[in-house]
């Protein structure tokens, strides 16, 4: 049975995996930040009590600023393959906190992939190793992008990236170590977290289509973004690691739409004029702005015999009704006098 370790399985990313790689038979161990509050509910669905004998899928605490926490959990769990997602991935959030986001992007990928160097070298285990990039690197880079596109990043978080993604190829070529970038454009499902520009837009809209909300605050509605699938891009990772040899992938579905272009889908699924509702509130504006990201994943549909399966149109649907359902739910508790108060969204 192999063995993955995964950092970042709380996120939408995390679960996914997890699940592919529960199926496809792998003991799974995770990665999970000390928190006040429960934050494993994307995983709920998994989880089995460890002292069940058929458990296979593990938590273990930890985090990537804590090089000896990474160090000890690699001799624990003794991973076949490892899939780095942990991340401060919120690229509004890394011009407030640019620092902190350094230090788990950038320099949280060179902890991990120097305590895996010198678990390999002790344990003379083989590893492979998945360092999660971002379209973001490419920032203002003109599309379509590929693999050999140069990076242009416009972030703390871009430049924090890139960063990581170098150090995963000087690893990869100093020391033999199997370690291939993904470079994952951007990819959303029902599981997005609800301060991402997606996902505050379908359940904003949703919440406002029930009467339980007034208002949608938004940033650049011009931006445009190559979206896919959360569930494809994770298959992705899978096919990257069973390569023969470690490479560097492209990963997105080749079309860019506009957030605006993501409002019209979305609203009218819902019957809705989301003009009257959508409010520009210039806090959510970057200081450098990205204006348009569409991926080349040529490489990836020759090598690795991967394409979404997901269109645009079906991927809006998916995140509307899941939401709508959510939203039908709150409206239930607030009949019956256990909600909250109308007010509008102010997610990041």
């Amino acid at each position: 049975m192999k063995k993955a370790l995964i950092t970042g399985i709380t996120g939408q990313d995390g679960s996914f995996l997890a699940e592919l790689l529960l199926a496809k038979g792998y003991e799974v161990h995770g990665v999970v930040r000390r928190a006040s509050t429960f934050n494993t509910g994307r995983l709920d669905p998994l989880y089995q009590d460890p002292h069940d004998s058929s458990a296979r899928l593990f938590l273990h605490y930890g985090d990537v600023t804590d090089g000896s926490a990474v160090r000890r959990l690699l001799e624990k769990t003794q991973p076949d393959e490892i899939y780095h997602l942990a991340a401060q991935s919120h690229v509004r959030v890394s011009f407030e906190q640019p620092e902190y986001t350094a230090d788990v992007v950038a320099l949280g990928a060179l902890r991990l992939l120097e305590c895996a160097r010198d678990y390999i070298h002790i344990s003379g285990r083989p590893v492979r190793i998945y360092q999660a990039g971002s379209s973001e690197m490419f920032g203002a880079a003109p599309p379509p992008q590929n693999e050999s596109t140069a990076f242009y990043p416009r972030s703390p978080y871009a430049v924090s990236k890139v960063a990581a993604h170098w150090y995963a190829v000087n690893y990869r070529e100093a020391y033999g170590m199997f370690v291939s970038n993904g470079i994952l454009f951007n990819h959303e499902s029902p599981r997005r977290g609800e301060t991402f520009v997606t996902r505050k837009i379908t359940r904003g809209l949703t919440r406002i289509s029930l009467g339980l909300q007034d208002k949608l605050f938004l940033g650049n509605l011009e931006a445009r973004r190559d979206w896919g699938y959360a569930g494809d891009y994770t298959e992705a990772m899978w096919r990257i690691l069973q390569h023969t040899r470690a490479e560097d992938f492209v990963i997105a579905t080749g079309e860019s739409h506009s957030v605006r272009e993501f409002l019209d889908v979305a609203a009218n699924l819902l019957k809705l004029d989301w003009e009257r509702y959508v409010v520009l509130d210039t806090k959510y504006l970057r200081p450098t702005e990205v204006d348009q990201l569409c991926g080349d994943a040529g490489k990836a549909a020759s090598v690795l015999s991967w394409s979404p399966t997901v269109t645009f149109p079906n991927l809006v649907r998916m995140m509307v009704e899941h939401d709508l359902a959510l939203a039908r739910q709150e409206q239930l508790l607030q009949s019956a006098g256990m909600g909250v108060a109308r007010g509008a969204a102010h997610g990041g």
